[in-house]
């Protein structure tokens, strides 16, 4: 199976516990210096939101909603975030890359800081009902299942033991001469641990941003083009009551 590994577990117990937390400050050192180095100018916003304009998209029909772990399952705000990058003479167009990054996502994933395996589903090209653990440094390690796959995309939802409740859609689309990538995310904190950490430390947040920052460049390098302008990336917090 093209960069997957079946039979995983799922969720961070015992030794795999230990394990995580020793490679925690080595991930977040190794994030926090890449971080420093980047060169790829980074357009940042946040502002507040509302419901239900940044909500979550509803959930397709047909695929199980068993493990799924909703924004009403987690804590604190919900942030709905959008990454976007346009690519400038890019050699494919944006249906073939993302024929390429649901045959294996871990062709744009930068390794050191996020890696899928597939836990449940056949071989091939992901497509719903297919399940992951998304491998990162520190305790983040999540598990999603994949709620829709085409030409234009795929988007997962989050699963329980996740540091995050919600969903996130990766897409792509031909604009012009460009071409546009987006990874889009609705979602809350899992906990009150990962809300410390994510909206009052800030730490989990900042990891993330480098990660799909660094999907989004990796996502041009892929395709052969530049990036034209740096990558946008914009957050609407939206304020709930647990």
């Amino acid at each position: 199976m093209k960069g997957y590994q079946t039979n995983v577990p799922t969720t961070t117990t015992g030794p795999r516990r230990i394990a995580v937390a020793a490679r925690w400050p080595v991930g977040v050192l190794a994030t926090s210096w890449a971080y420093m180095w980047r060169t790829v100018p980074l357009h940042r916003r946040e502002r507040a939101g509302s419901l239900p304009v940044d909500g979550p998209p509803p959930l397709p029909a047909g695929v199980a909603r068993d493990g799924l772990q909703g924004p009403q399952a987690g804590t604190g705000p919900l942030f709905h975030r959008r990454y976007r990058v346009r690519v400038r003479d890019a050699q494919i167009g944006a249906a073939a890359l993302i024929e390429q990054v649901r045959d294996d996502p871990n062709r744009v994933a930068p390794g050191g800081l996020a890696h899928f395996l597939k836990t449940s589903g056949e071989d091939g090209p992901l497509r719903p009902g297919d399940e992951f653990v998304v491998r990162m440094p520190g305790p983040w390690d999540g598990p999603v299942r994949v709620l829709e796959a085409d030409e234009h995309g795929f988007r997962f939802a989050t699963m329980d033991g996740h540091l995050e409740a919600g969903q996130i859609a990766w897409r792509a689309r031909d604009e012009d001469d460009r071409l546009v990538f987006e990874i889009e995310s609705w979602a809350r904190p899992g906990d009150r641990l990962s809300a410390l950490l994510h909206h009052r430390l800030r730490m989990a947040k900042e990891v993330q941003l480098h990660m799909w920052t660094s999907v989004c460049e990796r996502v041009a390098r892929r395709v052969g083009g530049a990036i034209d302008g740096g990558i946008d990336i914009e957050t609407r917090v939206v304020e709930l009551d647990d």
